[in-house]
C-alpha cells in the first residue's frame, strides 16, 4: 500500500503537482493519465521511492514493484531466467543448489550433503520449482521465446529486454504488492497485450497505471487520476475508464452550460447597471449590480483550456539521386547469435518501407546498421548521392541525457542560432525553463518530441523512425502521424502501430529475419499487431 499527505511535486524550480493526498489500497487499479510532461512519470517514480517529494510525505508498506519507462536490466551478461528469478531473490537460490549438487557429486561426505540440504531448504522456502514454473508462464505470456529464456540479457533486441524488465515485475509482484507500471505496453504484440490484461485484471495487490493503449485502461483500471498541470493538481475520479470518459465530458457540458448562463445574466446586469449608473439616485443600486455581476462570473469552474499541441513539422527533403540509400548482404550478430543474415535493401527516393518481424527479428539492428550506430560484421551500408539521413532511435540512445534540452537540439541542428533553437523548442512545447531541463529527467513523451525537433531541421531526405509513436499522448501522436503522412522524402519504418501504417502507406514492405521484401499488400497488416 501506498499513502501520500500533502506531497509537492517539482521537476528543478517547476512544480508540478502541490499538496496531493491519496492512498492506494490492495485491489485499486488506478489509470494515471494526462498530456506528455504533466508528471505522471515524476510521480510514479516519487511513489516508487526513486526521488522525494519537495513537501510532504509519501509511506509505502507492502513489496512494490516498479517498471520504469526506460528500464534496462542491469547486468547484460546474465541470462533471461536469472533476471526473472532474481526479483525473489531465487537466482542465487538456484545458483547455490547447483554449486551444492556439484559437491555433493564429487565429495559425497557429510558437509557436502548437509550443504546441498541447506541449499534446497532454502529454494524451496522462495518457492522453488513451482515458482521457476510461474516465471516461465509470465515469460512465455509476455511473449519471450523459450530459446531466449537461457540467453544473456544482452544480446536480446530492446524489446525483448523490456519484456524480461516487465515480466520480472510481474513475477515479484505476486499476491498483494503493489505495481507500478509506466508504459507496459510499449513493445508488446497483440496476444502479449492480451495476456498482459488478464494478469492485471486478477492482480489482488494495488496497481498504478501509466499508458496510452486506451484498450488496456478500458478493461483494466477502476479509478482514474488526471493530472492537470495548470492546476498543478490532480482530479480522482472514483470510476472506471468509460464511466470516467462520460463523467468528464458531462462536466464540461455542464460547465458550459452554466457559464453561458452566467454571462447571459452578468451581461444584463451589467447592461442595467450602465444604465442606472447616470443618475443619483441609482448610482448605488448600480455598482451593486455590477458586483452581483462579476461575482456570478467569479464564481464559475474555470473551462478546461485547449491543451497545447507540438507543431511537429518533418524537414524539406534535400536534393539526392534516385537511391539515396542502400544495403548489400548485410549480417549482424550478437553473441554467436546470427540476428540479421544476407540483407538487401534498396531505398529510393520518396519510397515508403514498413519493416516487420516479430521482437528479436532484427528490425532495429537493422535501422542502427543503416544509421551508422553500429558496423555489420559482414556486407555494407551504401550511401547514395546527397544522402541526408534522420534517424529516430526506439530508446532514443541518440540524446545526451547530460545535456540541457536546449543543447540537445542545437547539437542536432547546429545551424541554428540561439534564438532560432528556442523557437523550435517552443513549437515542440519546450516553453521557458524546460529548456534548461537535463535530457535526462524528461518523459518519454518528451524525449519523443526533443528527437523529433532535431530531425525537423535535419534536411533529411531519408528517415529512420522506430516506434515513433511510442510513448506520446492522443493528441501528440496525431500530429507525428499528420507529419508522416506529408512528408515528401524517403521512409524506413519500424512500428506495431496501425495507425502509423495507414500514416506512412508503405509501397514496400521487408520481412525479418527470412529478409524477403514485397510490394505492400493489406495481406502483410495482419503482422504489424504481431511485430
Amino acid at each position: 500500500m501506498i499513502t501520500v499527505r500533502g506531497a509537492d511535486v517539482r521537476v528543478g524550480a517547476r512544480l508540478l503537482l502541490a499538496e496531493l493526498s491519496f492512498h492506494i489500497a490492495p485491489g485499486d487499479r488506478i489509470g494515471l493519465v494526462g498530456r506528455n510532461g504533466a508528471g505522471k512519470t515524476t510521480l510514479l517514480e516519487l511513489l516508487a521511492g526513486r526521488s522525494r517529494p519537495a513537501a510532504g510525505e509519501v509511506v509505502r508498506t507492502g513489496e512494490i514493484g516498479y517498471l520504469a519507462q526506460d528500464s534496462r536490466a542491469a547486468d547484460p551478461a546474465v541470462s533471461v531466467t536469472d533476471r526473472i528469478l532474481s526479483a525473489r531473490g531465487l537466482d542465487r537460490a538456484v545458483r547455490r543448489l547447483h554449486a551444492a549438487a556439484e559437491r555433493l557429486g564429487t565429495a559425497g561426505d557429510r558437509r557436502a550433503m548437509d550443504a546441498y540440504a541447506r541449499a534446497e531448504a532454502e529454494f524451496e522456502a522462495l518457492g522453488g520449482y513451482a515458482a521457476e514454473a510461474e516465471a516461465a508462464r509470465v515469460a512465455a505470456g509476455l511473449g519471450l521465446p523459450a530459446d531466449a529464456m537461457d540467453r544473456p540479457v544482452g544480446t536480446l533486441s530492446g524489446g525483448q529486454k523490456r519484456r524480461v524488465e516487465l515480466a520480472r515485475i510481474l513475477f515479484a509482484g505476486h499476491g498483494g504488492a503493489t505495481l507500478l507500471l509506466d508504459e507496459p505496453t510499449n513493445h508488446l504484440d497483440a496476444d502479449a497485450i492480451g495476456w498482459l490484461r488478464g494478469f492485471l485484471h486478477a492482480h489482488e495487490g494495488g496497481l498504478v497505471l501509466v499508458s496510452h493503449d486506451v484498450g488496456l485502461l478500458a478493461d483494466t483500471v477502476n479509478r482514474v487520476f488526471h493530472l492537470d498541470p495548470t492546476r498543478a493538481a490532480i482530479d480522482v475520479h472514483n470510476t472506471g475508464w468509460a464511466a470516467y470518459l462520460a463523467q468528464r465530458d458531462a462536466d464540461e457540458r455542464r460547465r458550459t452550460r452554466e457559464r453561458a448562463g452566467a454571462e447571459r445574466k452578468a451581461a444584463a446586469l451589467h447592461a442595467q447597471a450602465d444604465r442606472m449608473k447616470a443618475r443619483s439616485s441609482t448610482a448605488v443600486t448600480a455598482r451593486s449590480m455590477a458586483r452581483r455581476a462579476d461575482r456570478l462570473l467569479a464564481g464559475l469552474e474555470p473551462a478546461r483550456r485547449t491543451e497545447r499541441t507540438a507543431r511537429i513539422r518533418l524537414p524539406e527533403p534535400a536534393p539526392c539521386g534516385r537511391t539515396p540509400l542502400g544495403a548489400v548482404s548485410l549480417t549482424k550478430a550478437y553473441a554467436g547469435r546470427t540476428v540479421l543474415d544476407g540483407v538487401d535493401l534498396a531505398v529510393d527516393r520518396g519510397s515508403r518501407l514498413v519493416v516487420l518481424g516479430f521482437n528479436g527479428a532484427g528490425k532495429t539492428t537493422l535501422l542502427r546498421l543503416l544509421a551508422g550506430r553500429e558496423r555489420p560484421d559482414a556486407g555494407r551500408v551504401v550511401p547514395g548521392h546527397g544522402l541526408r539521413l534522420g534517424y529516430f532511435a526506439q530508446e532514443h540512445d541518440t540524446l545526451d541525457p547530460a545535456r540541457t534540452v536546449r543543447e540537445n537540439l542545437a547539437a542536432a541542428a547546429p545551424h541554428l542560432t540561439d534564438a532560432e533553437v528556442r523557437g523550435v523548442l517552443g513549437a515542440f512545447l519546450f516553453r521557458g525553463d524546460d529548456a534548461d531541463k537535463p535530457g535526462g529527467v524528461l518523459s518519454g513523451g518528451e524525449k519523443t518530441r526533443l528527437a523529433l525537433a532535431g530531425i525537423t531541421h535535419s534536411g533529411a531526405n531519408v528517415l529512420l523512425l522506430d516506434e515513433p509513436t511510442n510513448n506520446l499522448d492522443p493528441a501528440s501522436r496525431d500530429e507525428v502521424l499528420a507529419a508522416v503522412g506529408t512528408y515528401p522524402g524517403a521512409i524506413v519504418m519500424v512500428t506495431h502501430d496501425e495507425g502509423a501504417l495507414d500514416a506512412l502507406r508503405p509501397d514496400r514492405v521487408l520481412v525479418l529475419p527470412d529478409a524477403d521484401e514485397d510490394l505492400w499488400s493489406e495481406e502483410y497488416r495482419e503482422l504489424v499487431s504481431l511485430s
